[in-house]
């Protein structure tokens, strides 16, 4: 099982959109989609954003971790190319 839950990871990255707003994030495979890219770029010796522990912890684990934390954002494909 994974902790923290779907559920929990979608409130904290819709926590910042307002009201009337469409949430960032509607479905459990933005989510996953997220965290494997982001487990791809710290596979690939991107810095780690939540280093805790010097432990042997997956990309995976530190993705899912990371995105808690609010320390990376998931944007769309528009917002992407725009930056």
């Amino acid at each position: 099982m994974l902790h923290p839950s779907y559920s929990d990871l979608m409130a904290v990255v819709n926590s910042e959109v307002e009201a009337g707003e469409h949430p960032v994030v509607q479905s459990r495979y933005s989510i996953v989609m997220a965290t494997s890219k982001r487990a791809r770029q710290i596979i690939d010796r991107d810095k780690e954003l939540a280093p805790e522990e010097k432990d042997k912890r997956k990309p995976l684990s530190i993705a899912v971790e990371e995105l808690h934390q609010s320390k990376i954002k998931i944007v769309s494909d528009e917002e992407e190319s725009e930056e």
